[in-house]
């Protein structure tokens, strides 16, 4: 046997070398889909189980971005209203303040420099100014511009406590959680300090935590007792670690929001009477157009909102977006009515959406199923439409910033791949775009399912192919040693 130098072109070595990547035998007892494809050609660069369904986990969050951005347009707004069915004399309120809300997700420090009251305390010097210092109703969350669903199907009920599996509904306040701090002190055997914010009434918080020697076993969990709002904080905290910051998702978020603020009104010198209370509690929900209109808010654009889903994997967002879409275009917020939005969509894009599972907006349910065909279906479709740029500049860029800001340091990826991550249980997904050395745009979707290896591995082979198609040029030939 005698050794022939054969040529290989240079994409021909890049399928070879993509193989070889793809066929880590670390992974014989799972399943990758992949496709990759050239946005100038056309070309198919690389395939493997494109058509096979796949949980994609976060990848579901560029379905409901860019079936979003398509249907309302970069430039959506949400607004949200604070009216009122009665009227004002001497100072006084005579009946009930209404929360209207949108489904905005807005409500929060991340979009008010870190104040998560900012919007609450403007609403009440909005009330202040119109010479209100009582109100003698009851404050009202309209959270009916959604259906009555607060978790997706099949999420995991473990999940309750956590700030990645909120609730969801019409109305927001502060992502639906409450942001714990968990401080050490010098006391050992005695409970460490633990505050939240808002500083709200609305939880209560059992604090089982110890202070322990330095150095000694550290952890801290927290439970929040499903259908209440009191919340269980344990563990051992030494004297000598950093302090602990965790939100803790709120139950029932329409009754947080209105108790917070009732609380705020009151801390700013308004005088409430009334409860909170949730519109289906209430006997008669007003005709907005005939109320007295008192405060309202107006989110970011939708292009903004977008990059707040996609950059660092903001479940919450996902849901309320996906949402929106069916409020918009039929009247009420669902996933059912979302689907009837977006599935439109999907089928201009090629994608045989009889085949697809959307389950949930975020990817957080086991029961999503998609395939890498469907995604860069997703991923060229954008590519060719009007609302590229803000989809584009949604995704986290590799080296740089979101879920990806760790991942490609140092090698021709970094600052180069815009790409979403995906990641529950036995699932590793990354889709988006590479550019190569010669410019030449590559959309690629990578999904590892059902494997037992650690995540990193999944990881590795991601960031491998990823440098190889920013590394790649078309000119020039590699020799390739072959037995003969």
């Amino acid at each position: 046997m005698k050794e022939a130098a054969v040529s290989l072109s240079p994409i021909d070595r890049l399928r070879s070398e993509l193989a070889v990547k793809f066929d880590d035998p670390n992974f014989f007892n799972a399943n990758w889909g992949v496709v990759i494809q050239s946005l100038k050609t056309g070309e198919i660069i690389y395939e493997r189980n494109e058509n096979k369904s796949f949980m994609p986990a976060s990848n579901m969050k560029l379905f409901t971005t860019s079936a979003a951005l398509t249907s309302l347009t970069p430039d959506f707004h949400y607004y949200t209203m604070l009216a009122t069915n009665g009227t004002i004399s001497n100072g006084i309120l005579h009946g009930d303040v209404f929360l209207k809300g949108s489904g905005d997700p807005t409500i929060c420090g991340r979009f008010n420099g870190g104040d998560v009251l900012q919007t609450f305390d403007g609403w009440a010097d909005s009330v202040k100014a119109l010479g209100v210092n009582a109100i003698d109703g009851n404050l009202v969350g309209d959270d009916d511009s959604f259906d009555e669903e607060f978790y997706g199907d099949g999420w995991d009920a473990n999940y309750e406590t956590d700030w990645y599996a909120a609730q969801f509904g019409g109305i927001v306040f502060n992502d639906n959680c409450v942001d714990m701090t968990i401080t050490p002190s010098d006391s050992i055997g005695k409970p460490a300090s633990v505050t939240w914010n808002p500083p709200t009434n609305y939880i209560t918080v059992v604090n089982e935590t110890v202070i322990t020697p330095p150095d000694s076993n550290y952890y801290i969990s927290f439970y929040r007792e499903r259908g209440t709002n009191k919340v269980h904080v344990r563990g051992n905290f030494p004297v000598n670690k950093p302090v602990w910051h965790e939100s803790i998702a709120a139950d029932n978020p329409t009754l947080y929001a209105m108790t917070v603020l009732k609380e705020e009104f009151e801390r700013r010198g308004i005088k409430v009477d009334g409860v909170p209370e949730d519109i289906d509690d209430v006997a008669a929900v007003p005709n907005y157009d005939s109320t007295l209109h008192l405060a309202s808010y107006t989110s970011p654009a939708l292009s903004q909102i977008v990059k707040a889903i996609n950059k660092p994997s903001q479940n919450l967002y996902a849901e309320q977006l996906f949402r929106t879409m069916g409020m918009v275009y039929y009247g009420k917020g669902g996933m059912r009515t979302g689907r009837y939005v977006a599935n439109p969509i999907f089928t201009s894009w090629g994608m045989d959406t009889t085949r697809m599972r959307m389950i949930d907006g975020c990817g957080l349910s086991r029961l999503d199923l998609v395939s890498p065909a469907n995604i860069v279906a997703l991923l060229t479709g954008m590519y060719r439409g009007k609302y590229f740029q803000p989809f584009y500049e949604s995704l986290p860029i590799a080296g740089v910033d979101g879920s990806l800001r760790n991942r490609m340091k140092g090698t021709a990826a970094e600052n180069n791949v815009h790409a979403k991550t995906g990641f529950i249980g036995y699932v590793r997904s990354l889709s988006g775009y590479v550019t190569s050395l010669d410019g030449e745009i590559f959309a690629f979707s990578m999904m590892a399912n059902h494997y037992t290896v650690p995540t990193s591995m999944a990881e590795k082979i991601q960031n491998d192919v990823c440098v190889l198609l920013a590394s790649f040029s078309r000119s020039g030939e590699t020799k390739l040693q072959v037995s003969k």
